[in-house]
């Protein structure tokens, strides 16, 4: 890592009196002429790892952008460009100072240096009692979690896995907070074996100091953590693992059912749905607003992502999730209305939907897709009954990968997954009509800002500049 990256400046002032992320806060900047003070207290640590939740939940991140891209780069939805959102990325014809690629990267790498610096706090040095260091480890899991979370995705925007030119390359990985360094890109074995040691390290403390049972859904618990973990290992294809995954989470939640369903993403509900295990509290006082992705998704914001009519096809006329997709000026929307009771996914019409960032409903069907390589096809129809059966529709009596990659395109439509999911299987990404057709576009352009810094070891991926 080469560039200085913003983060939250430690006020002691601020901490000791409050733990909430505030913006004054959060969005305070230090430049490597201020030297970053050791955290002392079990408050410090835990301001820190919230301040890693609101690197998330930036427009630039899971507020909006992120989500995005895993969706206009897929078969279900895409961008009508109204406003000029997300043209570049859809076409593939973005530069390396594109404005998603940057701001993207930059929002990455500042949750990368706030959980570094908790991760290298010596837990022995904090203040207090036995309970405030207990307290601080736990903290220090989370942000284990936290650089998994932040390398993950780095990866799959930025590594080479799915490009046919390039080295195999993966992402760098700074492991403590250093504005000075310079570091290569690691490969992707590399990268991937990194996202595993530091899920594992979160589990780690997480069990040894806190509440595996913890029912805290704005904030990583154990059980979260190991959802998420979930998801990364479906994406390696790790099988086993994440069988292993699911049978430790099955039972923990349950599935919303179809009379919920929709009031399940609404703002009533923020933080208290039934099958929520992780989402980040936004609120009135903190609504991303016109940036909120309830903005991209609803013709009364700018309506810039909408649902292929194929997509809407797919679904049986009497399944619960049909009802999330409204018509409306020839185009078809997954959140509409400006108020409260709208039709769809993020409604709100300030933006103020807390962003789910993980569901039960997702767990089991990485638990079916996992079952029906190398387990058991009996746990498999269990796992896929318990979804299909609470969106109005029958039970079957097979489940085969045909059904099952249907299933999450009907359930997690507009959730951020449906490229990854494509590019994991093999399956073909479309492409709309004038886009380039080079396969190294895939990956999204290092940063200049990066790769032209002098003395860089970080190398471009292939394809951008030339």
């Amino acid at each position: 890592m080469n560039k200085i990256i913003k983060i939250g400046l430690l006020s002691i002032g601020v901490i000791a009196t409050s733990i909430s992320c505030s913006d004054d806060f959060v969005d305070r900047e230090f430049f490597q002429e201020v030297q970053q003070a050791p955290l002392k207290t079990e408050n410090e640590m835990q301001a820190f790892v919230r301040g890693g939740y609101d690197c998330l939940r930036s427009s630039n991140y899971y507020g909006a952008d992120f989500l995005a891209y895993g969706e206009v780069r897929s078969d279900e939805m895409i961008s009508n460009l109204a406003g000029g959102y997300y043209q570049n990325v859809m076409n593939y014809t973005m530069l390396s100072n594109d404005a998603y690629a940057v701001n993207t990267y930059n929002k990455i790498y500042e949750l990368v240096a706030k959980a570094n610096i908790v991760i290298n706090t010596d837990i022995a040095g904090i203040e207090g009692t036995d309970a405030n260091r207990t307290n601080a480890k736990y903290a220090q899991g989370q942000a284990y979690a936290l650089r998994a979370i932040a390398f993950f995705d780095a990866l799959r925007l930025y590594g080479q896995k799915y490009i046919s030119g390039g080295e195999s390359l993966g992402i760098v990985m700074p492991l403590k907070y250093d504005p000075t360094a310079k570091m290569p890109r690691a490969s992707i074995a590399q990268t991937e074996a990194q996202i595993d040691a530091d899920y594992t390290k979160a589990i780690e403390l997480m069990t040894a100091n806190g509440n595996p049972a913890s029912t805290v859904k704005t904030e990583l618990t154990v059980y979260s953590v190991k959802g998420m973990m979930s998801r990364f290992y479906l994406y390696k294809g790790d099988y086993a693992k994440v069988r292993s995954l699911t049978n430790d989470l099955y039972g923990k939640f349950s599935v919303v059912p179809a009379g919920l369903l929709q009031e399940s993403f609404r703002f009533t509900l923020n933080g208290a749905a039934p099958n929520s295990m992780f989402e980040l509290a936004v609120g009135i006082n903190a609504s991303l607003s016109t940036a909120s992705y309830r903005q991209r998704l609803n013709p009364n914001g700018y309506g810039n992502i909408v649902v292929n009519t194929s997509t809407y096809n797919a679904y049986n006329a009497a399944d619960e999730r049909r009802k999330f997709i409204t018509l409306s000026g020839g185009q078809r929307f997954l959140s509409f209305s400006s108020n409260n009771n709208g039709i769809g996914k993020y409604t709100q019409g300030v933006g103020a939907d807390n962003i789910k960032m993980l569901r039960y409903e997702e767990i089991l069907l990485n638990g079916v897709e996992a079952e029906l390589n190398g387990g058991s096809a009996t746990q498999a129809l269990t796992y896929y009954n318990l979804v299909v059966a609470n969106r109005g529709l029958p039970a079957a009596t097979s489940v085969n990968m045909t059904l099952l990659k249907a299933e999450r395109m009907k359930e997690l439509l507009g959730e951020g997954l449906r490229q990854w999911d494509l590019r994991r299987w093999g399956d073909a990404v479309p492409r709309p009509t004038g886009a380039s057709t080079n396969a190294d576009l895939n990956a999204f352009p290092i940063p200049r800002a990066e790769t032209d810094l002098a003395g860089t070891l970080v190398k471009s991926n292939p394809g951008y500049d030339n």
